[in-house]
């Protein structure tokens, strides 16, 4: 959508634009930007399979391995999983952490960017569903998660006065 102005043409952001810039502009805790050594070296990602599209975007919650079977029963539909010796992870709609704390030890990572301690070889697809979209819905996941990891929704939490 554009505005036109007595100057010309002017291209207007949508509200998720602006969030996402803010986000990214503020977001110390995200992983994706530039590594702790400045050099600004891209950081290396999960990727979709061959044949799928991800319409939102993507990004990844990782769970340690331990939990990775104990997951899987509990969503209504698994989507891309990878995993490596140590960490699952999931592909889960961009944004999927908007309002929303995953519990500890879920790593939430935005692009499906892997920590820079991360093992090589990258992750590998242990789980890809029917379809072409790769997404496991976040907020089954999320709940899921937070009952194997035993900790109570954020939403659920008691507020003190």
């Amino acid at each position: 959508m554009a505005v036109s102005g007595a100057s010309g043409s002017v291209r207007a952001l949508s509200f998720d634009t602006l969030v996402r810039l803010g986000r990214d502009l503020a977001a110390p805790g995200r992983t994706g930007g530039p590594g702790p050594s400045g050099a600004g070296a891209p950081p290396r990602r999960l990727s979709v399979p061959d044949g799928m599209t991800a319409p939102l975007g993507y990004d990844a919650v990782a769970v340690p391995a331990r939990f990775g079977p104990l997951l899987m029963p509990r969503l209504p539909r698994v989507g891309c999983v990878y995993a490596d010796e140590a960490h699952w992870w999931w592909i889960v709609p961009s944004d999927s952490d908007y309002a929303l704390r995953w519990p500890a030890p879920a790593h939430y990572a935005t692009g499906a960017a892997l920590p820079d301690a991360s093992p090589e070889p990258l992750p590998a697809l242990i789980h890809r569903p029917d379809g072409t979209v790769p997404y496991t819905p976040p907020i089954p996941l999320y709940l899921a998660v937070c009952r194997v990891t035993g900790t109570t929704p954020a939403w659920s939490r008691t507020l003190n006065a």
